[in-house]
């Protein structure tokens, strides 16, 4: 099953982000907790965490891109 990873609300205030680096990339497989890329707020630097066991089909967002709270990170394969 296709599972999408989607931003978090980071915070009260936070209503987008801009995407700083990936470290997986598409055919990688994650575990459940494994840092899937790094984010930068006005104010903080932040690792998104894998919610998903499984490999990773894509990729939606690009190093400098805006991402809104809510919009699409990555898409993970699972087992489930």
């Amino acid at each position: 099953m296709i599972q999408s990873v989607n931003l978090a609300r980071l915070g009260d205030t936070v209503d987008e982000v801009v995407v700083l680096e990936w470290m997986v990339a598409p055919g990688d497989t994650v575990s459940v907790g494994d840092t899937l890329l790094r984010v930068e707020t006005d104010k903080v630097e932040v690792d998104v965490d894998s919610p998903y066991a499984g490999v990773i089909v894509e990729c939606f967002a690009q190093v400098d891109d805006e991402v809104k709270t809510g919009g699409q990170l990555c898409s993970i394969e699972t087992s489930e």
